[in-house]
């Protein structure tokens, strides 16, 4: 057995070791054949191979010289950008967002379109895939993966989406439609499975492989990662936390029926959140508007913030009793609006009524954190099929 597998053995190296120079020039930016050779071990001639079978590839290219002691100097080499491109797309009710990035990560182009007056999701998603290639100025050729952010239950086994209870035009039977309409693979993600991916590569969880991550806006959503893989469940409902039963709210006999909510999502999503802040005197067009309102009332608005906590926590805590995680992120508007009021005032209840006491942080992740997920999670799957090829 082990003398089939000899033959293999300098191609596995080099496979090896070409993935480890281009992991480097991601994330250390451009480097010379011999910081290449340094960083990665390999020697001055190893190395230069290296390179050479890179840029041969069209994987990297020249991109500047370092000035040395003596002799010429160095050339500096850097990942070619336009290698690949991937695009994230995150799908609401009310619009389509989508960024194309090239294999860097870098965004180049973006696109928003409006759903209201479409009965064509197809058409939607093409559309704004199409236009965030151009802007980006290459075309959806150079796209080698599209993944779509979306609310509702995305099926592990099959990819489908099975359920979106916002979403009613979209269906079983899309993904297969989108993939033959864009003629490059698409892939369906959970909205909160996503901005969990974006919180551990760039947030308030990078570094930490366990923890949970809690959505709080028009509806309240769940995403748990444990040895730092994200955890689905069979049919990909874990984390659809809305449909938790809990005391204070009526539970729903028919969940499954659209427009149906869930006992929690009832006690702690938008409209109950609105409805909190009208108790108190603290009105906005939108649940996060009252949540801020209440934050800079100081004094004024803390009542706000201890219900919100306090009805936030029966979710947290029955989470946390589960899967008992080190870290709680709050995100979604609602959660990225309380900051670290809210966090400290959830963290403080969980403890309070369960035998776990989790760290409860806002998120770190600024802006977009679904579209941001869903590129990352477009950029590790291109990353890996394009700079495994490199000894094909």
């Amino acid at each position: 057995m082990a003398a089939t597998r000899l033959p293999g053995t300098p191609r596995l190296l080099r496979a090896l070791n070409d993935r480890a120079a281009l992991d480097l020039l991601l994330s250390r930016g451009p480097l010379t054949r011999a910081q290449l050779g340094e960083l990665t071990g390999l020697s001055k001639v190893t190395a230069s191979q290296l390179v050479e079978r890179l840029e041969e590839r069209g994987l990297v290219r020249r991109v500047g010289e370092q000035a040395g002691g003596r002799g010429p100097n160095a050339q500096l080499y850097a990942v070619t950008p336009g290698s690949a491109h991937v695009i994230g797309v995150d799908v609401g009710p009310d619009s389509v967002l989508a960024a194309c990035a090239d294999i860097t990560g870098t965004v180049t182009g973006r696109s928003e379109l409006s759903t209201k007056d479409t009965d064509d999701p197809v058409g939607v998603v093409h559309q704004a895939v199409v236009q965030a290639a151009s802007d980006a100025g290459t075309d959806i050729t150079s796209v080698r993966r599209v993944v779509l952010g979306t609310p509702g239950l995305v099926d592990p086994q099959s990819g489908e989406i099975s359920f979106a209870w916002d979403l009613p035009r979209w269906h079983r039977g899309l993904l297969a439609d989108l993939r033959r309409d864009l003629s490059t693979p698409v892939v369906f993600g959970n909205d909160v499975n996503l901005a969990a991916v974006a919180e551990s590569s760039t947030g308030a969880a990078a570094g930490v492989s366990d923890f949970a991550l809690v959505w709080i806006g028009r509806g309240v959503g769940l995403a748990s990662v444990i040895g730092g893989r994200l955890h689905q469940g069979a049919t990909g409902a874990a984390g659809e936390i809305g449909y938790l039963p809990v005391g204070g709210a009526e539970v729903p006999h028919n969940a499954s029926r659209r427009g149906v909510k869930g006992a929690f999502q009832t006690l702690a999503a938008a409209e109950a959140v609105k409805a909190i802040g009208r108790q108190h005197g603290f009105r906005g067009a939108e649940a996060a508007d009252v949540v801020r309102a209440a934050v800079d009332a100081g004094e004024a608005g803390e009542p706000v913030l201890d219900e919100l906590a306090r009805r936030l926590a029966l979710g947290v805590a029955a989470t946390c009793l589960v899967l008992d995680p080190p870290l709680v992120v709050l995100a979604g508007e609602v959660g990225r609006a309380g900051g670290a009021a809210l966090a400290g005032r959830v963290e403080r209840e969980v403890a309070a009524i369960t035998l776990v006491s989790p760290k409860v942080v806002v998120t770190g992740v600024a802006a977009e954190p679904v579209l941001h997920g869903a590129l990352r999670t477009a950029l590790d799957a291109v990353r890996d099929e394009v700079f495994g090829s490199t000894t094909d």
